[in-house]
């Protein structure tokens, strides 16, 4: 068994990314197996270096101790314009020159898994005026998920203790997996990643259930293996909301000056014993 924890440096870790980061630990270390972290450090306009020093700082005074150095993001990149050279080679995806602010603007518009559905705007845009635009405008690259769907056809994935389940990648439309101001997306990079660390169980929270119908399909279009994966419940704060980094009462930074004991923590989080006043939901 190979686990991995991955944070992004855009924030302080808090309660949530501690409990990610213990099951994942703990999983290995219960089979014998290794526990890695990785670093998605590619959003060039948000990470941060001292985000870098403060999660592993955080996670060695929880105790949870990786096997071998932390790997990057920004150091694969390279991994990620193959995969995309590739998918375009075959005709998978196509340039898109919207903004946000035209995105939503169109009535077009319906919601997925993960918000507003791509319209096609530039899905059928003829290849002289793709190339006119390429040579002048910023672009993304987007997924022409109708026909990567059809090529790749009826996919499943395991959820640990829950069985098989039927992916359903159409329901996100044509999801970008290059941003204008990132060499890849979420879904590319860690499906990615993950295959080249050799993660057999990905453990992750629950809000990413819908994420994974994504990264089976490019699993399955660039001949990548499948891990078993594990969707936990969300830590939410005394509001009933799920935490997010701007809630610095529940960063690690804040529990560790307040005198808490990491590896008590670590294990009490482990025994699914949250502190007063936090729970965990399914979403």
């Amino acid at each position: 068994m190979l686990t991995r924890f991955a944070p992004s440096p855009t924030g302080e870790l808090h309660l949530g990314h501690a409990y990610s980061a213990v099951l994942a630990h703990g999983a290995a270390r219960a089979a014998n197996g290794r526990f890695r972290v990785r670093i998605d450090d590619i959003d060039g306009s948000r990470s941060r270096e001292h985000y870098v020093t403060a999660s592993l700082a955080d996670l060695a005074w929880l105790g949870l101790d990786p096997d071998g150095d932390p790997v990057r993001q920004s150091a694969h990149l390279g991994r990620y314009a193959a995969a995309l050279d590739e998918l375009r080679s075959r005709g998978l995806v196509y340039p898109c020159f919207c903004t946000r602010a035209d995105i939503a603007a169109s009535l077009a518009a319906p919601h997925g898994p993960s918000g507003s559905i791509y319209p096609g705007a530039c899905r059928h845009l003829s290849g002289a005026e793709r190339d006119r635009r390429l040579a002048v405008e910023p672009h993304a690259w987007r997924l022409d998920m109708a026909r990567a769907a059809a090529l790749a056809g009826e996919l499943r994935w395991e959820e640990q203790g829950r069985g098989m389940r039927v992916a359903d990648p159409s329901a996100h439309g044509d999801i970008v997996l290059a941003r204008k101001d990132a060499p890849a997306s979420y879904h590319l990079a860690s499906t990615l990643d993950d295959a080249a660390m050799g993660v057999t169980h990905v453990i992750r929270g629950a809000d990413l259930i819908a994420s994974t119908d994504v990264h089976r399909l490019l699993q399955a279009l660039l001949g990548l293996p499948t891990p078993v994966y594990r969707h936990h419940g969300l830590v939410c704060g005394p509001d009933g909301k799920r935490l997010a980094k701007r809630d610095a009462a529940a960063s690690l930074a804040s529990l560790r000056d307040a005198g808490v004991d990491g590896p008590a923590l670590a294990a009490d989080l482990l025994a699914q014993r949250l502190p007063a006043g936090y729970s965990l939901k399914i979403p």
